[in-house]
Order: structure tokens, then sequence, then C-alpha cells
């Protein structure tokens, strides 16, 4: 099993040792899956929430139209710069949300792999990442977090659990330091989820007694996100993320309402950017602010 693990974790390729064009080639191959990949999400986003399918024989086409998008212009991030942002077939502005989350996408997929470099964990947390694109930006849009994304973080979770049995046993470099076992991951997906539940009920008896109105302060989609990336992620790096998601959430909801004057927003995009900055710096984070602030005198 520890030879498994081995595999699961370990390099495969050592991109900082690999052979210059290696290197360029697997860097091309990520940016290809990175985009490819961030052209599909814009499907899951415009489609999820309108119970449209995301697969099948329904074409991409222009929301205003309807004409079916050509082979040539449905190439991620550059079909949206050589049409110029518009549709060929009636001009329409498309939004430049497409090639921003192509984008998006595309970035967190190189960082993923230059952090952790080629392994099934890399390749593990990059559908994670993409998962939580489109949870963010569908929940910004409707407040709302589709049952079926959590769902398929949960089937992440199976495979991460499958694959690391015994891997608190197990040290790797610096960068993994030690993986997480399964109760590790079990701590996780109620250390959050649970105070968040909590805090929803509460909030909404209040909010129910003061308006009459039964509205929770965090909703169960974000409890739910919190449960499945906790099992992903492990207890202490679920813990700083809900805290991280909170600060967030709080510095930019202040913002967003001196700007548009409204006081309600959605909650996942900040966890969700707080998961992933959790996932690949959290451990270090903790660290430096554990030596910087909690070291005490001898």
């Amino acid at each position: 099993m520890k030879d498994f693990f081995y595999f699961c974790y370990e390099p495969l390729l050592k991109l900082e040792n690999a052979d210059p064009y290696l290197t360029v080639f697997v860097y091309m191959f990520i940016v290809f899956c990175g985009l490819a990949i961030g052209s599909f999400l814009n499907v899951c986003i415009y489609r999820i929430p309108i119970n449209e399918s995301i697969v099948g024989k329904n074409p991409s086409h222009c929301r205003t139209c309807g004409a079916k998008i050509k082979a040539r212009d449905n190439i991620p991030l550059f079909g949206w710069l050589l049409l110029k942002g518009r549709c060929r077939s009636c001009g329409e502005k498309i939004s430049s949300r497409y090639p921003i989350v192509e984008g998006l996408n595309c970035l967190i997929y190189i960082i993923t792999f230059t952090i952790l470099d080629v392994n099934p964990k890399s390749i593990l947390y990059c559908f994670f990442f993409s998962t939580l694109i489109v949870i963010g930006f569908i929940d910004w849009d409707t407040q709302e977090i589709a049952i079926f994304l959590l769902g398929f973080i949960f089937f992440l979770d199976i495979l991460a659990i499958l694959l690391v049995k015994d891997a608190q046993l197990v040290y790797i470099n610096d960068v993994i330091s030690p993986e997480i076992s399964l109760l590790n991951r079990i701590i996780g997906a109620f250390c959050i989820s649970v105070p968040f539940y909590i805090i929803g009920e509460l909030s909404g008896l209040y909010i129910k007694q003061q308006k009459g109105e039964y509205v929770r302060g965090i909703e169960l989609g974000d409890t739910f996100l919190m449960f499945v990336s906790g099992l992903m992620l492990g207890w202490k790096l679920t813990v700083f993320a809900g805290f991280l998601g909170i600060i967030l959430a709080a510095v930019c909801g202040i913002i967003y309402k001196a700007v548009t004057k409204e006081s309600k927003f959605a909650f996942g995009p900040f966890l969700a950017v707080a998961l992933f900055i959790s996932a690949l710096w959290g451990n270090d984070l903790i660290d430096w602010y554990v030596n910087k602030f909690l070291v005490f005198p001898e």
C-alpha cells in the first residue's frame, strides 16, 4: 500500500529537474486541458441553473439569436478574442465572463501543477478547483449551489479516501506534510459544516422573529459545500478555509453594499476562493501565523 501511496503523491515527472523540452510540452498540455475544461465550465455555469443538459447533442449557441457557434469560433479564449467579443451571426455582445472563466481555470491548473507537480493528487485537486469555479459563478448569479456539483465533489472525496488509506504514516518532501487520514477527513467534514448549520438555523429563526420571513444567514448549500470540501482537505485546512471565507465575505460585503446598496449576496464564491487558497497554501500560512504570532518566550 505504501508503494501505491508514493505513486499517488510522489511527483511523476519532477518538472523542476525535467528536460526543458519535456517541461515545455507538459505545460503546453496543461494549458490545453485548462482552456478546454474551462470552456466546458462555461457550459455548466450557463446551463445548470436553467436545467439544460450539459452533454449530448445540444451544441454551443448564441444566447441571443440561438445561432450555432462554429468550431473555429469555439476555440477557448482565442475564439472570443478573434470575434472581438461579438456573435458572428447577430453581432450581439458576448459576455467577457467566457474568456475569464477559461483563463482562470487554465491559470489554476498551471499553479496547481507547478506547486504539486504532476501526480494523481494534483489532477484530483484540479477537478476540485474546476468544480469550485462553477459553484462560485452559479452561486453569485442565483444564490444557489446545485446538489449535482456537491455530489461530484463527494465523488472526488471517495477517490481521495481510496488513494490514501494509510497516508497518515507517510511524509513526502516539504509540500505535503503529513497526508490526510480518514479520521482527519471525517472531522474536516463536520468541523465547519456543523457550526454553519447551527448559525444558519439560529439566524433564520431570529430573522423570522424580526421580519416575519425565514431567511438563513448561512444557506444549506454553503454548509454542504464545507462538508464535502472538509472530506477533501481535512480539518485543519477546512477550518482555515472557513475563517478565511468569512473574512473575505465580510470585507467584500462591505464594499458590495457601499456600491450597490444591497446587503444580500452569495457566500459560496468567497468560500470557493478560500478553499482554493487553503488547499495549496493553507499549511504554509498556518505555520507562518503560528510562528509569527503564537510563539511564546521560553
